[in-house]
């Protein structure tokens, strides 16, 4: 899924990046290393201050041209309206409530420049057999036990993205060994 993103993405044309949810920056360090113009720019934040710390040193070679910072779990974002041309969220609206997904999506949108780009990835249902049946367990597990799958599930982006605001660029789901992944490039 992640590969497909980055296919369709265009990062290779972008100046300002905004990354929610940047985990330990291997995605950041990725797109700055073989994707990202020399001149561009990134921003990403997380909520734990242990990814925050592993992504700066990660990302330390590039360090005048990007900023991690921490959030406090508030949807709102402290960035400038219209600042970005792609906005980048993986594996993490899977983890939000549907207010709280709905809300970053909002801000997502306030922040990216008219025609900015939406990057999403996110667990889905699955759409081969094997894909439906590990859904369902997937489901069934989450239902009972939240904590054993790290609180993550699978939704539908098209559900959460108000598509009325969205041009979409790229939709597809992919399953890679039986875990389904749905990708979103969509057009401010």
């Amino acid at each position: 899924a992640i590969e497909a993103l980055m296919a369709q993405a265009e990062f290779e044309h972008a100046v300002a990046v905004f990354e929610f949810g940047c985990g330990t920056g291997r995605l950041a360090e990725r797109l700055l290393r073989r994707h990202l113009p020399s001149h561009s720019c990134y921003v990403g934040v997380d909520l734990s201050s242990t990814m925050i710390d592993l992504a700066r040193d990660r990302i330390r070679p590039w360090e005048a041209r990007v900023e991690v910072k921490a959030t406090q779990g508030s949807m709102h974002l402290d960035a400038p309206t219209g600042r970005f041309d792609r906005f980048l969220a993986t594996y993490v609206l899977d983890l939000l409530n549907e207010e709280a997904a709905q809300a970053l999506v909002g801000e997502a949108h306030r922040v990216l420049a008219p025609g900015g780009l939406l990057c999403l990835v996110s667990l889905t249902e699955g759409v081969t057999r094997t894909g439906r049946l590990a859904s369902w367990l997937w489901q069934r597990l989450y239902s009972l036990r939240p904590g054993l799958l790290g609180g993550c599930r699978p939704i539908h982006l098209v559900g959460v993205v108000p598509m009325a605001e969205w041009t979409t660029r790229y939709r597809a789901v992919i399953t890679a060994w039986g875990i389904s992944s749905e990708v979103l490039v969509a057009r401010k």
